[in-house]
């Protein structure tokens, strides 16, 4: 028990042992990915199901697959401030509440607009899960462990991917592609009252807000196992700031240059990763394999995302964070490098994609990691959801750059070739998202004992 002192909530969690609850919310924030990503990868594997029924084109079902990146730019942008104002736990609530209601009511439309506006709704909750989770995730990871922790939260995103497809293959035969969209929903909805029983709210965030001793200590005790008497003062040591509100911090010294890097990273990495898994099985089918061939190969690219992040987010914790993700970069780079060099048709194609996946995947999924730290408490959510949000630009470029390419008339090589450069731009402006004066870990606590 501890009693009559001054806490600093993050050397408080750092010095101690992750405890059971901490596991829990680990898992907790898992499951909620993985929701996440169902419902992002939903529209693809329902999309022929559609265009076969409702009789239209595929230029028409494209305003449909658009709203939804859209939706999540909007809910990242807005996701973040209110998180910042009113707290992590009810704007995730909420948000996992939107995208599950939504995924339902996309089942019972019967136009491409109904249903583009309902998927536009649907990205809108989508946007504001992901910063969220990562955030408030952040909030309670003991720093030696932050990044691995957050990365395995994220492969729960592949998770949800590959499981809505499994159950689109399963239920689509059987009922129906409507059937796939409510069960699609029915997981976030099912999540809500394990939510609002089991989600702490930020103690940190309840600090620098002002909230009374005994409420952090109630939140921070249930988390961390602690026992407080009750007479203690909690604190979250924060760097000076000129501003108090979220958007303004993102932008003022000291963090205005950072902020910048960190958008031009998410969105070069996510240009490269949304380009090549979206055009790669096309690209491998114009150079002459099938389309069974250029599905596998392009799955490889998933896996070897899902190990990389892992890897990377271990590495993270153990040395300097940037430069982990800066190689992956350019590790990604060389690889679709190689693969431009070496064609379709070569015998290492699987296993470069596989390595491009590990590096580029693992990059991006490590820098979700780096990023909370990077920004005081009172705009962490801010900082995490707009670089989201921007870094979503990236994905919408490199998507529609891909077919405007192949339209032009390039071929395989030389697309994956002049991805290389995006890779090695990523790479750059981490490091200089680094050379910054202020961090989280570069905050000297004010009081901890």
């Amino acid at each position: 028990m501890t009693s009559g002192k001054t806490i600093d909530i993050k050397a408080f969690i750092d010095a101690r042992a992750i405890s059971p609850y901490q596991w829990l919310l680990v898992a907790l924030c898992f499951v909620i990915v993985t929701a996440d990503g169902m419902d992002v990868a939903i529209m693809g594997f329902v999309a022929p199901s559609i265009i076969h029924d409702w009789g239209i084109s595929r230029p028409t079902f494209g305003l449909v697959m658009s709203a939804a990146p859209l939706g999540l730019v909007i809910g990242a942008l807005a996701a973040g401030p209110a998180s910042d104002r009113i707290g992590r736990k009810w704007v995730l609530i909420t948000s996992v509440f939107l995208f599950g209601v939504f995924t339902i009511a996309t089942a019972f439309t019967h136009s491409p607009m109904e249903m583009a506006v309902l998927r536009l709704l649907t990205g809108i909750g989508l946007g504001a899960a992901m910063p969220n989770t990562t955030t408030l995730l952040s909030e309670y990871a003991p720093q030696r462990k932050r990044a691995l922790l957050i990365t395995i939260m994220f492969t729960g995103f592949n998770l949800g991917s590959a499981l809505i497809g499994f159950a689109a293959g399963w239920l689509i035969p059987e009922h129906g592609w409507r059937s796939v969209l409510i069960f699609g929903g029915t997981l976030p909805l099912v999540l809500i009252p394990l939510q609002i029983w089991l989600l702490p709210e930020s103690a940190r965030l309840l600090a620098v807000r002002g909230a009374s001793p005994a409420r952090i200590g109630a939140v921070l005790g249930r988390v961390s196992g602690a026992r407080f008497a009750g007479d203690e003062v909690f604190v979250s040591s924060e760097p000076p700031l000129p501003t108090r509100k979220p958007i303004g911090v993102l932008f003022s010294q000291g963090y205005g240059f950072m902020t910048a890097a960190l958008w031009v990273t998410y969105f070069m990495g996510l240009l490269v990763i949304y380009l090549l898994t979206g055009w790669l099985p096309t690209l491998m089918k114009d150079a002459g394999l099938t389309v069974t061939t250029a599905a596998n190969v392009t799955a490889m690219f998933q896996i070897g995302g899902t190990i990389g992040a892992i890897c990377v987010g271990f590495l993270m914790d153990k040395v300097r964070p940037a430069p982990v993700i800066s190689a992956a970069y350019v590790g990604g780079g060389l690889c679709v490098l190689a693969l431009g060099w070496i064609g379709a048709l070569s015998s290492s194609l699987t296993l470069l994609v596989f390595a491009a996946g590990f590096c580029m995947s693992g990059a991006q999924t490590g820098l979700n990691a780096f990023a909370p730290s990077r920004y005081p408490t009172v705009a962490r959510a801010t900082g995490v959801s707009w670089m989201l949000g921007m870094g979503r630009f990236g994905s919408i470029f490199g998507s529609a750059i891909g077919g405007a390419l192949l339209g032009l008339g390039w071929q395989f090589g030389a697309i994956l070739a002049m991805l290389a450069v995006p890779a090695v731009l990523a790479a750059i402006a981490i490091l200089l998202a680094q050379r910054t004066r202020v961090s989280e870990a570069s905050a000297q606590p004010t009081a901890a004992h």
